[in-house]
């Protein structure tokens, strides 16, 4: 390093001055954006653990079609070389080369995310975890960010820096040239000098890697900014009636401008990042590298009494130092390029820890496990005695036409505990209405039912999931036709093998007065925006229409008739035959559709009674 400050001291003042600064620079950022803290994203054996364990699903098998694509690349990248160095008059073969390259890398890039999003997928829907990830644990804020843009980039920053280092290992033959070039050069000029420049390739490697680091955490965080910056818009969208309403425009433009100028910020940064750091890499993997080089090979040759020149003229030694330096220079370039392919793997590493992030969080929630931050255990009444709160320690007892709760807490994924110690039992053909003011714990504890929230302790004995029914105060509509409506979360394949006609299903709609729609729509197979198109009444009415359709042991109404009149309320309570109702509606005319009633008071406690004649005429 004495003779690179030397040579950099003689003439090249202005390299040395621009290597200063941006090193100055890198390391001001390195200092503010590690903050002391470890990086979650860095090339370390962390980093390659972590691309193995996803390499395993994007390549399942030694012979699959993204191996053959990786082949055909590396057989059109050393085409499209010999291409260039021989056939370098027959254009159309050089177009054919570079367009089955272009396939290739465009193939493999769909086929990893592919592959990486139906892994994803396979674990995001399975039983309730799409819920749960953005309910009950709150690592990852923007999962529909991570699944749709972080695997694209993710896959595609894969397959570039695949095409990056085959090109120069595969094509230039770089290992080959470094193994030939060493030995000719120690026969050249000795041992010194390739040992000198594979020192400084090492000391150059091991500089730039810690100089690169914040690079994953940077893309960690741009990606996160991306995420929100998102979120807000499409939630935007999703309210806009409502925040139309309001006149929120400028209370909305605000946010959204805040998210944008936060993403905004951090974009300038990395910008500026990436700027120094590539002032350094060229300097440091190029022009310093050709300048050791040429400061080694230089001393054989100046020494006139080393005994390879003592016999040779003038033009031969001239000759000879050409033909090393060529050499030289060549496999400066060639450890230049890997030294750099570490600049690409850096970022790589930025998006393989967002996808890794997932894939544990995701595998955990399938196991029952989930995490949340800054949860403390809340009790509505003080002298109540604390009790411990163990996520997924109650026990779930599946039997048909019945439903019971044996001292469960009803305990909300924050921590605050509703109800100490609920039980109660209702057998079927015995409707329950569920009344209190609100935030008492009515839709909890559907939600436990439902097994969306865990049991922290107690039993629940209950049907399997497809047994029971939810319908919602806001029912979904989902994309699809008519018939899709009607018969969700079933396919039409479903239906016929229930053997349900569509006849059957229009009885549905008339017993709702729904049945205008088909008539009016003409088809079954009819596409439509539902959302829009059916009024907030009709779709609580399609949700009731559902619910016969499916024809569940239980039913939860939750809400789910506040848009319709009194008099539909009252027939459709009545069209449930053969399904018991749990159902939650401030309509006192409802009680005399029920037999028992479970009200809650809010400060954690609660009343499980049979409805009787004075009941319901109090109610009434």
């Amino acid at each position: 390093m004495a003779a690179v400050s030397k040579y950099l001291t003689a003439g090249n003042s202005s390299i040395a001055g621009a290597l200063l600064f941006a090193v100055y620079v890198l390391k001001q950022r390195l200092s503010s954006e590690t903050n002391g803290k470890t990086d979650k994203a860095a090339v370390d054996k962390v980093f390659f653990r972590r691309i193995c364990h996803i390499i395993k699903i994007l390549l399942p098998q030694t012979f699959c079609k993204e191996s053959g694509y990786l082949l055909l690349i590396a057989v059109m990248l050393m085409a499209r070389t010999y291409s260039y160095l021989f056939l370098c008059f027959m254009t159309c073969q050089i177009s054919l080369v570079n367009n089955l390259l272009k396939l290739g890398l465009n193939e493999l890039k769909l086929c990893f995310r592919v592959r990486l999003t139906n892994h994803l997928y396979n674990d995001y829907l399975t039983g309730f975890t799409y819920y749960q990830i953005g309910n009950l644990d709150n690592r990852i804020a923007n999962p529909d960010q991570l699944i749709t843009q972080d695997v694209e980039k993710f896959c595609n920053s894969v397959v570039d820096l695949y095409s990056n280092v085959t090109y120069p290992v595969i094509l230039n033959h770089i290992l080959g040239y470094i193994l030939i070039y060493i030995c000719k050069l120690n026969t050249a000029i000795g041992s010194l000098g390739p040992a000198s420049l594979l020192s400084y390739l090492v000391f150059s490697g091991l500089l730039l890697t810690r100089l690169r680091r914040p690079i994953g955490k940077m893309t960690i965080t741009e990606q996160r900014y991306e995420g929100e910056y998102r979120y807000v818009n499409s939630r935007l969208i999703t309210n806009s009636e409502e925040i139309a309403f309001y006149n929120g425009n400028r209370r909305e433009k605000q946010t959204i401008n805040g998210t944008f100028q936060k993403l905004v910020d951090h974009l300038s940064r990395f910008i500026h990042f990436r700027f120094s750091m590539g002032v350094v890499d060229s300097i440091i993997a190029k022009y310093i590298a050709m300048g050791v080089g040429y400061l080694v090979i230089s001393r054989p040759f100046l020494d006139l009494t080393n005994q390879r020149h003592v016999n040779s003229t003038y033009s031969e030694r001239l000759e000879d130092y050409y033909r090393s330096g060529r050499m030289l220079i060549s496999l400066a370039q060639a450890l230049g390029r890997i030294v750099l392919a570490g600049r690409e793997m850096t970022r790589l590493s930025g998006f393989t820890a967002r996808i890794t992030e997932i894939q544990e969080v995701l595998k955990e929630l399938n196991s029952g496990r989930y995490e949340r931050t800054m949860v403390t255990q809340r009790i509505k009444d003080d002298s109540v005695e604390k009790i411990p709160l163990i996520p997924g320690k109650g026990k779930i007892i599946i039997a048909d036409n019945i439903i019971k709760f044996e001292h469960i807490p009803l305990v909300t994924p924050n921590g605050d505990i509703l109800i100490r110690d609920l039980s109660f039992e209702v057998s079927s053909g015995t409707n329950v209405l569920v009344c209190g003011p609100n935030g008492c714990g009515k839709s909890s504890l559907f939600r436990v039912l439902g097994e969306l929230w865990p049991l922290c302790g107690g039993q629940l004995t209950k049907p399997q999931r497809g047994k029971l029914f939810y319908v919602p105060q806001r029912p979904y509509m989902t994309l699809g036709s008519l018939r899709d409506q009607v018969i969700y979360p079933d396919t039409h394949e479903d239906q016929k093998k229930k053997g349900t006609s569509d006849r059957v299903l229009k009885e549905y709609l008339d017993n709702v007065q729904l049945g205008h729609i088909l008539e009016r729509e003409g088809s079954w197979d009819i596409v439509q925006d539902w959302m829009d198109v059916l009024s907030g009444g009709e779709k609580q009415r399609m949700a009731m229409a559902r619910l016969f359709y499916h024809k569940p042991q239980f039913a939860i109404l939750d809400e789910c008739t506040s848009a319709v009149s009194v008099d539909l309320e009252s027939s459709v309570s009545s069209f449930q035959v053969g399904i018991t109702l749990f159902t939650v509606s401030h309509r006192k005319s409802l009680w005399k559709h029920h037999e028992y009633y479970l009200h809650m008071d809010g400060r954690g406690n609660y009343e499980f009674k049979p409805i009787t004649k004075e009941t319901v005429e109090f109610g009434s």
